[in-house]
């Protein structure tokens, strides 16, 4: 019998709401034993994925070295949308399908950016410190209607964000390399450059894939161009930004602000310097997971696994089509 493992400790706590499909094609399903660390090293994948052909996988690395030492692995399945934990060639040379869960999480990062964005506005962490510490300090907020927000990347998460941006009576801009030209005219948003997009947004939202083409795209090169006292919200990946830079622009005064879920490194440093600074709001890379995002998005991946049993093939979900050809399980 081929075994598929829930990889990602929390999932693996409710796997019965999602596992029917695996059981249905006839798969073993076992979980990552556990652990102090929530995230799986490369070290332990090596042991962990042997004898294992599919996985549930989450945020935990599945670098060449880790593929290498499991030919056997046939799929791997992300309860999420991005992969860039995955590394793509070594997947499609081992021959292994990676999935995505297209469809699952962007309501959940919509509603955290604009949580990250009000909690800015509205003060709401320093305001809440105040009052647990016995004070009264109402400061004064900045409004969100009329501001303009931009948004670099307008696939289905920027465009969650978009349509609450629209009920929160902001001015809507974006940018995306293809964009979707219907729903922009549908929804009165401003097609611009990127250039533009930056030296017009009072709120820069970012929800661009993280590639080689896309690191560090926010860095100082780009902070200069944007509008004096704008904010950075960052819920997509924080290899996006240059946290160095973008430090530099905080303490400078250049943005008025950040706003974000996401980091270079992460867990953070305990000694990142973004911890320190007062005009940004951090949250530990939650934006995608609420109760309802991670069961659809643990029952995506198990789809995906369970189709490809079964000989079928989700393109929709598939990032590496290029395996397909020699695909076999």
């Amino acid at each position: 019998m081929a075994k598929v493992m829930i990889v990602p400790r929390e999932l693996a706590k409710f796997a019965d709401k999602f596992r029917a499909p695996l059981d249905a094609a006839g798969l073993e399903v076992v979980a990552l034993p556990p652990a102090e660390a929530n995230l799986p090293t490369e070290d332990e994948l090596l042991v962990a994925l042997k004898g294992v052909e599919a996985v549930i996988a989450g945020s935990e690395p599945y670098s060449p070295r880790v593929l290498a030492a499991n030919p056997q692995m046939r799929v791997i399945a992300r309860s999420g949308v991005g992969y860039d934990a995955v590394d793509l060639d070594a997947a499609t040379k081992c021959g292994a399908a990676v999935c995505i869960a297209p469809g699952t999480n962007q309501g959940s990062v919509a509603e955290h950016a604009f949580a990250l964005m009000l909690g800015f506005t509205r003060h709401i962490p320093a305001r809440h410190g105040a009052l647990a510490a016995g004070g009264w300090n109402r400061l004064m907020s900045v409004p969100l209607r009329g501001k303009t927000i931009g948004l670099a990347g307008l696939g289905r998460i920027g465009k969650a964000v978009a349509t609450r941006a629209i009920a929160f009576e902001m001015n809507v801009i974006a940018y995306d390399p293809v964009p979707d030209i219907v729903f922009c005219a549908n929804h009165n948003i401003g097609l611009v450059s990127f250039d533009q997009l930056l030296a017009q947004s009072d709120f820069l939202s970012l929800h661009l894939p993280l590639m080689a083409g896309t690191k560090h795209v926010i860095n100082c090169d780009t902070l200069a161009k944007m509008k004096p006292g704008a904010v950075l919200v960052n819920t997509s990946r924080g290899g996006l930004v240059c946290e160095a830079d973008l430090i530099g622009a905080l303490q400078s005064g250049k943005l008025a602000g950040a706003a974000l879920d996401v980091f270079e490194e992460e867990p953070t440093p305990a000694n990142n310097a973004l911890r320190t600074l007062t005009n940004v709001v951090l949250t530990p890379h939650a934006a995608g997971v609420d109760v309802q995002s991670l069961e659809d998005m643990a029952r995506s991946a198990a789809e995906a696994v369970a189709s490809l049993r079964r000989g079928e093939w989700p393109a929709e979900k598939v990032v590496n089509p290029a395996v397909q050809s020699r695909f076999k399980w």
